[in-house]
């Protein structure tokens, strides 16, 4: 008699707080985990070291980098270094924003995931503390489900890949004692929008100030490492 496996999962991991939170989440919820990280044209690669680091620490059965220009198509202070990335909040969405990067990264899973023959794709997006990116709200994953229900082979067999996004609805504070309760060392990950290649956070970007705002808020000493 065959061993029954635990189902597969993709995990979208960027090596920032919030998908080490979601890898560690999906790890106890009994899938067999398979991380899948962007190198998109971001300005460091800091957060993907971050990521394979966050990958091995968790248990993670493999860890791929998938190559996509983004950087060629610009208009993104994460693409683009003559777009500064704001020391300041700002109203509306931010200029940190990279158009359609969460549609393309969950595309990637998608195809992935029916190579694999995962039944399930997890990502970190939460529309709570967050930048305003609008890819990030339950809109946008209601609508990425409706998608990928037709438009992969395993969709229209009927047994295609449910998106879960089970950070959306949590203030950053709550991911954050929620990933340490899974064991998650934040001291790995890297959220920095400017990390320099030792992986050290500016401590004036946005993400920054949401991240240690996050570590305030869940009176949890902040373990990253500034420049």
């Amino acid at each position: 008699m065959s061993e029954l496996r635990n189902p597969r999962a993709v995990v979208l991991l960027s090596g920032g707080l919030d998908s080490a939170t979601v890898l560690a989440l999906a790890m106890e919820r009994g899938y067999e985990c398979y991380a899948l990280s962007c190198f998109y044209g971001q300005r460091h690669q800091s957060e993907l070291r971050a990521a394979a680091r966050v990958a091995r620490a968790l248990g993670a059965s493999a860890h791929k980098v998938m190559g996509i220009d983004l950087a060629g198509m610009g208009g993104s202070a994460l693409t683009d270094p003559a777009i500064a990335v704001p020391e300041t909040p700002g109203s509306g969405i931010p200029v940190t924003y990279v158009p359609a990067r969460n549609t393309i990264f969950l595309s990637l899973a998608l195809g992935w995931a029916e190579v694999l023959g995962a039944s399930d794709i997890f990502i970190g997006v939460n529309a709570v503390d967050y930048s305003g990116y609008p890819d990030c709200r339950p809109a946008f994953i209601a609508a990425f489900q409706e998608l990928a229900a037709v438009a992969t082979r395993a969709g229209i067999a009927g047994d295609g890949a449910t998106i879960h996004a089970p950070l959306i609805e949590l203030s950053k504070g709550e991911i954050i004692e929620l990933g340490l309760s899974l064991g998650v060392d934040y001291a790995l990950t890297v959220s920095c929008y400017g990390a320099d290649e030792e992986g050290r956070a500016c401590g004036k970007c946005d993400s920054c100030r949401i991240r240690r705002d996050g570590f305030t808020a869940a009176r949890i000493a902040d373990p990253t490492r500034y420049r």
